[in-house]
This record gives structure tokens, C-alpha cells and sequence, in this order.
């Protein structure tokens, strides 16, 4: 599903016109984008969790040339699925 798919699926459910749902699926969207880039974590219960995880330096290599590069540490975005949301997609 794409984003222009999610908000015409927003948009029916809802009954709102598909710029107001475009807008609401951005704004949560952009909230969680927000959260994470200060740290923070967001959880939506039955859903899940998108949180930013700290990663190491580790050494990796160019697939062009074969050198050995440094990937720095940095902080990733991850997404733990909750319970309800893996029943749903299990059955």
C-alpha cells in the first residue's frame, strides 16, 4: 500500500475528503518523525512501538572496490509490533 493508497483508504473510513485525510495521515506521520528525532518513542497500543535504537560503529566494505570503510554509530529508527497487530497478520 502506498501513502496516496492510505489516504484514500483514510478517506472512506472516515468519510472525510481525501485532502483532509491526506493532511491527518501526514500529521501522524510527521508527529512520529518528531518523536523519534528528539529520542523519544512512540507507542500505539494494539499497533505497536517505533522507537530509535542506538548502533554501533562496525566495519563494512565498499562491494566496488573491496575496501574496508567505518560505518559510524548512529541512531536508527525501529518498529516492535504489538500483539494484536501480529494475531492479525499471523492468521
Amino acid at each position: 500500500m502506498t501513502k496516496a493508497e492510505l489516504v484514500t483508504a483514510v478517506a472512506q473510513k472516515t468519510g472525510f475528503k481525501k485532502a483532509d485525510a491526506d493532511k491527518a495521515v501526514a500529521a501522524v506521520f510527521e508527529a512520529i518523525r518528531e518523536e523519534l528525532s528528539r529520542g523519544g518513542a512512540v507507542a500505539v497500543t494494539g499497533f505497536g512501538k517505533f522507537a530509535g535504537r542506538e548502533r554501533g560503529p562496525r566495519t563494512a566494505r565498499n562491494i566496488r572496490t573491496g575496501e574496508a570503510i567505518v560505518v559510524p554509530p548512529h541512531r536508527a529508527p525501529v518498529f516492535t509490533p504489538g500483539k494484536t497487530l501480529k494475531e492479525a497478520v499471523a492468521e
